[in-house]
């Protein structure tokens, strides 16, 4: 077993209309879409690196610890852009929409039949994962030390005995700083008020 790094995830993290401020629960929308995609990223990254994440039960909590992960990563990137209130806004949907999205597929590919329980029981592990990466920091250049660390735990816990030690490499080194950078950049984006310039149409010439 080897760290693997990959080509870094592209995601659309743009307004189709820009110019305008974007209430905290669109932010929120476009964001947990993107923590989706960030969290199936590095399922398919480690998986590609030979660690063991067969379909099933597994699977989905390790989609569940990335979530939850990412959901901290972007709680941390925004909180400042927004007062009281437009916190609460913004990680209720946050949160909302990504227990949607982890319990429609997997009620989908496992054949379960109460996306309601499955989404309560993912809210149930952000809350206590919020409070417990509360305790890490957050800076400039992205989670220290100490929060990945305690991502890589998480995970490494699902993993069979084989993989743990591998699982803390691949986690700390690759998976959470480039799911990190995504999310930064991603925030960053949807940010962005400027107005995008118009295409000049192409020109012909005969």
């Amino acid at each position: 077993m080897s760290t693997s790094s990959r080509t870094p995830l592209r995601v659309k993290s743009t307004w189709f209309k820009a110019g305008r401020t974007h209430a905290p629960g669109e932010v929120a929308a476009s964001l947990a879409f993107i923590a989706w995609r960030v969290a199936q990223n590095m399922l398919k990254s480690m998986r590609k690196a030979g660690f063991d994440i067969d379909p099933g039960p597994q699977y989905f909590d390790f989609l569940a610890e990335a979530l939850a992960f990412a959901i901290q990563v972007a709680w941390r990137l925004v909180y400042a852009r927004y007062d009281d209130a437009g916190r609460v806004a913004f990680m209720t949907t946050l949160a909302n929409r990504a227990g949607e999205e982890l319990a429609e597929n997997r009620t989908r590919l496992l054949g379960e039949t109460d996306p309601a329980a499955i989404k309560a029981a993912f809210i149930e592990l952000l809350n206590r994962r919020t409070e417990e990466y509360a305790e890490f920091g957050h800076g400039p250049e992205g989670p220290d030390f100490a929060f990945l660390r305690y991502f890589a735990t998480s995970v490494a816990e699902l993993m069979p005995e084989k993989d743990k030690r591998w699982t803390w490499d691949q986690v700390i080194a690759i998976e959470g700083p480039e799911a990190a950078s995504t999310l930064a950049k991603s925030v960053a984006g949807l940010f962005d008020e400027a107005p995008r310039r118009k295409r000049r149409p192409a020109q012909t010439e005969g």
